[in-house]
């Protein structure tokens, strides 16, 4: 199929102000772009939330400082347990403290918790119903070297077929801390999803959040592109890439995966008539098996899943194993641009 001829001026100025009216840096795309991990977000915004509320309590399994909670245990020692290498137990006692009017924050790596302790989380928290967060860091490729038994890529399905469970993956430090402020409101248990390496901040503090909310990133006209946690970032610069190709590329940032905005998503399918999901993680019953469902059961659309394809992970730098997945810009950008071509969906 031939590409659409390359965008007018109005339609590039629609989509920059699209990109303005969502308050996102200025500094997109440009070597110079403040980066910080996200874990630091979620950590000041645990600090924030345990000021303003002495009900909140932190736990970790000896690994606060590597997920961004030692900031809280220097600011409430008193508020903090160390469970030790024991998630399950992690589970348990978060679930314990929350009967007994706590709102609990559980914080481990992904691949122990919910990796290890999905079990405890179902039958103590989930069945329950508290007011827990499990704070599920060093999630998808970005762990790096450490490999494939590190590398948690199955959590979003794990965590989202939970029944009374919100599952949110922020896109950088700035939103990590809204998502924070925004989960300690909730009564309900919740997974916060948190990546290791530094990613570029790319939202500012007028980037608005509110859990169950998707955002129109990018107006476009030729596919919607829905995209959730850090990828968004390298997904935003794909779509300038394919934009310069002449590709108009609809891109929404759903940060979070459960409840999933569909009335967002089916609005924009109607209007491109095509959907992609980017996602660090399986697209298996991931973040594309969600958006899969929706459009499966309410209006069916010609769809691309970008994510891992039924594979482990290795070790290897994290850019390295982006661009070895298809996850980089680039890839991300080719992956859209081979399904805008395929015939069956023109």
């Amino acid at each position: 199929m031939l590409l659409r001829r390359q965008s007018t001026s109005k339609q590039r100025a629609s989509a920059a102000k699209a990109e303005v009216l969502m308050h996102l840096s200025r500094q997109l795309g440009s070597e110079d772009i403040r980066t910080e991990s996200v874990r630091i977000g979620f950590g000041r915004g645990l600090v924030k939330l345990a000021s303003a509320d002495d009900r909140v309590v932190g736990l970790s399994g000896d690994l606060a400082e590597s997920v961004g909670m030692q900031s809280f245990v220097e600011a409430f020692p008193n508020r903090y347990v160390e469970v030790g290498v024991a998630e399950q137990n992690l589970a348990t006692v978060a679930s314990g403290m929350a009967a007994m009017g706590r709102k609990a924050f559980l914080a481990s790596y992904g691949a122990f918790s919910p990796g290890r302790n999905w079990e405890q989380i179902r039958t103590t928290i989930c069945i329950n119903d508290r007011p827990v967060v499990i704070v599920g860091s060093h999630a998808g490729l970005s762990v790096g070297p450490d490999g494939a038994t590190h590398q948690v890529l199955e959590d979003i399905a794990m965590m989202r077929s939970l029944p009374n469970m919100t599952v949110v993956a922020p896109a950088d430090s700035l939103e990590a801390e809204k998502v924070v402020l925004a989960l300690g409101e909730l009564n309900t248990p919740a997974y916060l999803r948190l990546s290791r390496d530094s990613t570029p901040v790319f939202t500012t503090i007028l980037t608005p959040f509110e859990i169950g909310v998707a955002y129109v990133l990018r107006n476009g006209s030729d596919v919607t592109v829905c995209s959730t946690g850090t990828m968004t970032y390298r997904t935003l610069l794909a779509a300038r890439m394919l934009a310069r190709r002449g590709v108009s590329v609809e891109l929404l940032h759903i940060p979070t995966i459960k409840p999933l905005d569909y009335k967002t998503i089916i609005v924009s399918a109607k209007k491109t008539g095509r959907v992609v999901t980017v996602e660090d993680g399986q697209v298996v019953a991931g973040f594309g098996g969600a958006v899969a469902e929706v459009l499966g059961e309410r209006y069916p659309t010609p769809l691309k899943r970008i994510g891992v394809l039924d594979k482990f992970g290795e070790s290897g730098k994290a850019e390295e194993l982006y661009e070895a997945y298809g996850l980089d810009a680039a890839g991300i950008a080719k992956s859209i641009q081979e399904f805008m071509a395929d015939k069956r969906f023109a």
